[in-house]
C-alpha cells in the first residue's frame, strides 16, 4: 500500500496537514515559489529539478546555494515561513540544519536543498538527476508574481552544457541565464 493518496495530484502523503488554498497550487508552482523565495533572499546557482518521470516519490528538487551558515538558515527559515503562512503549507521534516553544509527542506512532493557551494559541488545532485528536465522560472522584485519568460536565477548553466543532459537546449528544459536587471519591471 502507498503512503501517497492517489486523489490528491501534488503527491502529498496522506494525511498530510495543508489548508484548501496549498491544494489549488501544484507542485510546480510550490516548487517555483520556494525558488522565489530563495531568490529573494540571496540565493544563488537556484535551479529546479522536475523528477516525476524519474521518481514517485517527490515531484520537484529545488537545488540553491547560499555563501554562509547564516545565509542558508535565512534562506530556509524563509521558505518556511512563507509556506505555512501564506500556502498552508507544513514542512514535513527538515535535516541538516544545525550543520548547515546542506540543508534539506521535505514538503512531500517538493523537496528543496540548501548547499553551501562546496557542498554542492561534492554531491553534485544535477549530475546525479542529469535526465531530470530543469525548469526554468522568472524574477519577481520580491512575492509571488512568478513570471516564466525571464528564465532563471544563476544557475550557471548555458545551452551548450544543457545540452548535454537533453537532446534540445530550449528554454522548456534548460535554465536561462540570468535576467539584467534593467529587465526586471
Amino acid at each position: 500500500m502507498s503512503n501517497f493518496d492517489d486523489k490528491n495530484p501534488t503527491r502529498h502523503p496522506a494525511g498530510h496537514p495543508e489548508s484548501a488554498k496549498a491544494k489549488l497550487l501544484s507542485s510546480h508552482e510550490r516548487a517555483l515559489i520556494a525558488a522565489q523565495i530563495a531568490a529573494d533572499n540571496r540565493a544563488h546557482s537556484i535551479v529546479i529539478l522536475d523528477l516525476r518521470e524519474q521518481t514517485p516519490l517527490f515531484d520537484f528538487f529545488v537545488i540553491a546555494s547560499g555563501t554562509s551558515r547564516r545565509q542558508l538558515h535565512a534562506v530556509s527559515e524563509e521558505i518556511n515561513r512563507e509556506f505555512q503562512e501564506k500556502l498552508g503549507d507544513k514542512r514535513l521534516s527538515i535535516s541538516g540544519y544545525r550543520g548547515s553544509h546542506w540543508i534539506v527542506l521535505d514538503y512531500g512532493d517538493i523537496i528543496v536543498h540548501l548547499f553551501e557551494p562546496e557542498t554542492r559541488e561534492f554531491y553534485a545532485l544535477e549530475e546525479l538527476w542529469a535526465k531530470a528536465r530543469m525548469i526554468p522560472f522568472g524574477l519577481q522584485a520580491s512575492g509571488f508574481g512568478l513570471r516564466s519568460d525571464q528564465g532563471s536565477v544563476g544557475s550557471g548553466q548555458n545551452s551548450d552544457q544543457c545540452s548535454a543532459t537533453n537532446s534540445t537546449p530550449t528554454t522548456d528544459h534548460c535554465p536561462l541565464t540570468t535576467p539584467k536587471p534593467e529587465a526586471l519591471p
